[in-house]
């Protein structure tokens, strides 16, 4: 039975940090009340000669060397991102030209803050159905350039970065199983407006608006019932999960899901603190960091989940 194993993890943040401390003359607001709320102490914001694609470039150059491969033997691209360099090309042919990588397909996954998930588990079907034999899987986000930051809100969570994983064909178990779920009634809670101004008679910007309680609400609910779903589709048991990866939004929408899984905090990789929520590249980026400082060995198991923005929402179980 052909297998998807991930072979190798990279990720990349920009170099500049603004901590709270940073919003505190610009908006109403404090360190402590940011820190209470989200979990959150600083971010990492993308210089100006940087975009998504040059993120991305350095988490995958990273992922590859990891994984001990070429560029040129990916055939196969896909990037989860909100905030691409242009509309179209996707980021993911920019990104394939700036690596040499071959002509294989290489697309765009629009899923929010699960750009990841969605990514891989599309990824994860393409390689057991033989369409691809080494893919590169990417959460990348600008997400500096699509806040306003007068809005308490959203700037203050909000942070930069790409994540970069390497599959490959395997014999060994490896990737379990994906999940992808969306129900777009939630729309207007979290969202962005078309970025192409000059088209919008209503004058509304496109930044960034989100209703947090609401999508508090939501995805605390939602990310329980997936947990449920991916530990039954395997025949597993809360005890069988060795690390939760989840999606750093909250550190109180993390709490419950680790709460749910009756796992310990020292058993879920938090990232949030130090880099905010970097949407889709938040779970590659706790994944590469989990695994280049020891605590993700060969053989775990590991859980991912994300809920964003549709609202969408997705998990992947993984054999490490």
């Amino acid at each position: 039975m052909l297998n998807v194993k991930i072979t190798g993890t990279g990720g990349y943040l920009p170099e500049k940090i603004v901590t709270n401390k940073d919003f505190e003359s610009t908006l109403d607001t404090t360190d402590e009340w940011i820190y209470a709320r989200t979990g959150i102490k600083q971010r990492h914001v993308i210089a100006k000669h940087e975009t998504t694609s040059s993120m991305a470039e350095m988490a995958a150059n990273n992922a590859l060397e990891a994984a001990n491969i070429d560029a040129s033997e990916i055939d196969l691209i896909i990037v989860g991102t909100s905030s691409p360099d242009r509309v179209f090309p996707s980021t993911a042919c920019i990104l394939q030209h700036k690596l040499g990588a071959g002509n294989g397909p290489a697309f765009d996954v629009q899923a929010a803050c699960s750009g990841f998930i969605y990514a891989l588990g599309i990824a994860h079907q393409f390689i057991k159905s033989s369409g691809a034999k080494k893919a590169l899987v990417i959460g990348a986000e600008a997400n500096s350039r699509i806040l306003d930051y007068t809005d308490r809100n959203t700037c203050v969570i909000f942070g930069d970065g790409a994540g970069a994983v390497v599959l490959e064909a395997a014999d060994e178990p490896g990737i379990l199983s994906t999940h992808m779920h969306a129900d777009g009634q939630y729309q207007d809670l979290l969202y962005i407006n078309n970025p192409i101004k000059d088209q919008r008679a209503d004058g509304e910007n496109s930044y960034m608006t989100m209703h947090g309680n609401d999508v508090y609400k939501v995805a605390v609910k939602t990310l329980s019932r997936i947990v449920d779903e991916t530990l039954e589709a395997n025949g597993l048991a809360k005890s069988d999960v060795d690390w939760l990866i989840p999606h750093q939004a909250n550190i109180r929408i993390i709490s419950s899901v680790a709460k749910k899984l009756k796992m310990p905090m020292e058993r879920v990789i938090l990232t949030i603190e130090n880099q905010g929520n970097t949407s889709a590249a938040s779970v590659p980026l706790a994944l590469d960091l989990a695994v280049r400082d020891g605590r993700i060995k060969k053989g775990d198991m590991v859980l991912m989940e994300a809920f964003g923005g549709g609202f969408v929402w997705g998990s992947a179980l993984v054999k490490m």
